[in-house]
């Protein structure tokens, strides 16, 4: 097979990016040499030898049929010391946000933007009202806690959806913080807080609030495996709340809603733990590392952040679809194009962290947009310097 140009026409038809599957298959021949900078996930883990056990055992995990929910859920709480009724696991996270709003959204949900799509688009397809708080770029993106607050009641929203760390800026409120947002909300009928970044925080120890969940009456944490564990294609997630709200969303799912293979993987972290926390330090020290590369080229801004990606502002001028599909068409190099995030333009740009190996090809592959944009960027700019 030989080389296609993937279009522009296939990342306009839903409002997320197509999958790493679509586009080898559109790319032919070089999708193999696709390196993913879009989809947010841990590239260190699992390690080569995690692979090779489940490649070893995959006829056996596909042959057969999983344990129940309850199983999975139980070893999975063991795991990280929850209490499994305070626990339910599902087929991804979206699966626990288009549940949750059919639980629990019943009137209008308030939520940061921008933000993971489905916090909006999902309560919004089931007609309830959406009550968007704008992130401002001129504050970095950061959340302002009091005047969320502020808004959510001004507003009189009856659910509040807290990202920390946000999506797709990376923005993170301390734990201490997300801990009174929580008391001052006490009276609405449910406050999420997806957690599904948490772990690739290094700011302060201990971030996660799950914990703090259990003992209230109107909370839910929300996580995603996949993102955490590199693992995208198994579909796990869980959310953790009080034993009440936990056992009405177990009822709701169905006993079989998780596969064999994440079975598998959950039963195999108890021995690897060593390997995946090694793996969250290795990705934080190429945040770092891959935070300062993008911040040297000319034309990016780039946001602090406290997720695995890193959000870049391009300069006035350069168009951001364009470097996108010059980027995957004469580079293999996918990357997140936001234009079609609520709240957001196509001059930002979301990039996962990888390892400096995929950095140094990104960076080539900006260096040469450039160099391919500006004859005609200058020709502009000295027409538009002509007197009339």
């Amino acid at each position: 097979m030989g080389h296609h140009s993937v279009g522009t026409g296939l990342f306009q038809q839903t409002a997320h990016s197509p999958s790493v599957f679509e586009l080898s298959r559109r790319m032919g021949e070089q999708g193999r040499r696709l390196v993913d900078f879009c989809i947010p996930c841990n590239p260190y883990f699992p390690t080569p030898e995690m692979f090779a056990e489940l490649a070893d055992n995959l006829e056996h995990v596909l042959r057969f049929y999983p344990s129940d929910s309850a199983t999975i859920a139980g070893e999975l709480a063991r795991l990280l010391g929850l209490n499994p009724a305070t626990l339910a696991m599902a087929n991804g996270s979206t699966e626990l946000i288009t549940w949750m709003d059919h639980l629990w959204f019943r009137e209008s949900v308030a939520i940061p933007v921008p933000t993971f799509g489905r916090w909006t688009d999902q309560p919004m397809e089931t007609g309830k009202r959406v009550d968007m708080f704008p992130l401002r770029e001129l504050d970095r993106f950061a959340l302002d806690l009091d005047e969320y607050v502020a808004f959510i009641r001004a507003r009189r929203s009856r659910v509040a959806v807290l990202v920390n760390p946000n999506n797709p800026d990376g923005g993170y409120l301390p734990r201490r913080d997300v801990l009174r947002f929580m008391d001052e909300l006490v009276d609405l009928d449910l406050v999420v807080v997806d957690e599904s970044f948490i772990d690739f925080v290094d700011a302060e120890r201990d971030p996660s609030v799950a914990t703090d969940a259990a003992i209230r009456s109107n909370v839910v944490v929300l996580k995603s495996l996949g993102k955490n564990f590199g693992l995208h294609g198994v579909r796990f997630g869980y959310l953790v709340a009080n034993p009440g709200l936990a056992a009405r969303m177990r009822r709701t799912l169905p006993k079989w809603n998780l596969n064999s293979l994440a079975e598998t993987v959950v039963f195999m972290l108890r021995d690897h733990g060593l390997e995946y926390r090694e793996s969250l330090r290795l990705l934080a020290r190429d945040r770092y590392a891959m935070g300062t590369q993008l911040a040297r080229l000319p034309d990016f801004t780039v946001f602090p952040s406290q997720g695995n990606f890193l959000l870049v502002k391009l300069a006035p001028g350069v168009d951001g679809t364009e470097l996108r599909d010059h980027l995957i068409n004469r580079h293999q190099v996918f990357i997140r194009e936001c234009g079609n995030k609520l709240g957001m333009s196509n001059q930002f740009l979301r990039f996962v962290v990888r390892p400096q190996a995929d950095v140094a090809r990104l960076v080539e592959g900006v260096q040469a947009f450039g160099r391919q944009q500006w004859p005609d960027e200058l020709a502009r700019r000295r027409h538009a310097d002509r007197p009339a």
